[in-house]
């Protein structure tokens, strides 16, 4: 059936966790929601300080995700009546391009009336995001370990050990994804290679298992984290000590500037919000911290026509 009214409820991540650069996701209980249904002309209403900017025309990601979906799918170029809602901040390392995408082909999906698997939506959302890791945890909640092939996107989901949670410091300032790459050597040495398929496999072993202890050894990074230094004043210091103050593994989120320290949600955790904003201080940045709670169930999409909400 094609039409209706679709309501998508999308989990923000964070990826890398260190050494998994561009293959290891986590979802978190931080949302974009995004409504979409059929209409005679395209309107985009934003709610909210957090989508600020952002174009309300058909050059909005949502709507040229949305109508590609149609064309795919054979269908006419349509109208759409899109709103949406995000608790997420933008250009921050916490997914909320990878949130959009995931909305927006999962909602134009439901309207074109589902002519795509759950496995072509992934592999269209890797393309267009540029790597599978925040999609992929948007998409399945969770922990998320995968790669691009061309016609398909291999992963594992995993569920998220018992009693892990996370702080995010926030820095003040916006980091563009594509200015984060640009600091990234284009070849790499092997025995940065083989140090980084060392920790990124223990680290996925370690959450695999729930060996907790393991994550602040496992997930150390020479492959984008020391490029990225010089962009996100402080992250070497949080880097370096965080673990001093109680957390289990620290990690640039993304492309930054978000920091992201992963905690045992038994422990005082005081200690370490105020040592990673004091250190961001140091260096005349503001920030906000986030106490993230892993989300295991992913996108869940309403149909609003009288069905019940479901897990795609």
């Amino acid at each position: 059936m094609i039409g209706g009214r679709v309501e998508v409820k999308v989990p923000a991540s964070t990826a890398n966790l260190g050494p998994g650069f561009d293959v290891i996701g986590m979802a978190f209980q931080l949302y974009t929601t995004i409504t979409m249904e059929l209409a005679d002309k395209t309107t985009i209403r934003l709610q909210g300080d957090k989508l600020e900017g952002l174009p309300t025309d058909k050059s909005n990601l949502v709507y040229k995700v949305a109508a590609m979906v149609f064309e795919r799918a054979g269908l006419p170029d349509p109208d759409l009546a899109i709103e949406m809602q995000s608790e997420v901040p933008l250009t921050r390392g916490l997914g909320s391009s990878a949130a959009a995408i995931v909305g927006a082909l999962i909602a134009a999906n439901e309207l074109a009336g589902s002519p795509f698997s759950r496995e072509e939506l992934y592999l269209m959302s890797s393309q267009l995001e540029g790597h599978p890791d925040n999609v992929g945890a948007s998409l399945f909640g969770g922990i998320v370990v995968a790669f691009i092939e061309e016609e398909q996107v291999p992963f594992v989901r995993l569920p998220v050990p018992k009693h892990l949670e996370a702080l995010a410091v926030i820095p003040n300032f916006m980091l563009s994804t594509e200015k984060a790459r640009e600091v990234l050597p284009s070849m790499y040495g092997r025995k940065d290679l083989i140090y980084t398929a060392g920790h990124a496999g223990v680290l996925i072993a370690a959450l695999a298992a729930g060996n907790l202890n393991l994550l602040q050894a496992a997930m150390q990074d020479v492959v984008h984290q020391p490029y990225r230094m010089k962009l996100v004043p402080g992250l070497e210091e949080i880097l370096r000590d965080a673990h001093h103050y109680g957390a289990l593994g620290t990690a640039l989120s993304g492309a930054g500037p978000t920091i992201i320290a992963l905690i045992d949600n038994r422990s005082d955790n005081d200690p370490l919000h105020k040592f990673m904003v004091q250190t961001l201080a140091a260096h005349q940045i503001d920030s906000t911290v986030l106490h993230l709670i892993p989300d295991e169930v992913g996108v869940i999409v309403n149909s609003l026509r009288g069905a019940t909400g479901q897990r795609s």
